[in-house]
């Protein structure tokens, strides 16, 4: 794995995101079953439609979570630089 920058979120905040990591770590392990089951295929698509968006829901969280402390702080401490980084990241969403 590599070195990251560290970030500054709330126990409470990780604690939510780990919960809801956790529940889609589940739903993948489970289409695993459904696969090794001969699952219908059309089943096993639709549990892939709900574990993206999911993950969906976990970056939007995250990417609140980073403007309101990470951009913020750095914006404070007169970083400019992470605007283009915050574009990059949010082009990459949406693309």
């Amino acid at each position: 794995m590599q070195q990251c920058r560290k970030a500054h979120h709330s126990r409470e905040f990780k604690d939510k995101l780990i919960l809801r990591l956790n529940r889609i770590e589940g739903q993948v392990k489970g289409i695993k079953k459904m696969i090794e089951s001969d699952c219908y295929c059309d089943d096993i698509i639709n549990q892939i439609t709900s574990i993206r968006s999911a993950l969906a829901g976990v970056q939007m969280e995250l990417l609140k979570g980073h403007i309101n402390t990470c951009v913020l702080d750095q914006l404070k401490e007169g970083e400019l630089n992470v605007i283009d980084e915050l574009a990059n990241t949010i082009k990459k969403m949406v693309l």
